[in-house]
């Protein structure tokens, strides 16, 4: 219980962080900005698997996880852009 607990103070902070770094219009609120924290955290243990040889159970650290929600973010906004031309 304090795992999943701690997963979505870390998925806030983590979604946080790269709002900041990616500032202007992106789906808002404290739940989904940790569901995005948390989803790019997902993506950067993938990528870190790929590129840095992760082992089965190891999970990214916070560069990888800011950078996976970075990408996830652009990703919404390159998305989201084609929806409104």
């Amino acid at each position: 219980m304090f795992e999943l607990i701690g997963l979505a103070i870390f998925g806030l902070v983590v979604g946080v962080i790269a709002k900041l770094i990616m500032p202007g219009k992106d789906p808002g609120g404290i739940l989904v900005t940790a569901v995005i924290g948390m989803a790019g955290s997902l993506i950067g243990t993938y990528v870190g698997r790929l590129v840095f040889h992760y082992k089965p159970g190891e999970r990214a650290g916070w560069i990888l996880s800011i950078i996976g929600t970075v990408l996830l973010l652009a990703l919404y906004r390159l998305i989201s852009s084609n929806r409104q031309a």
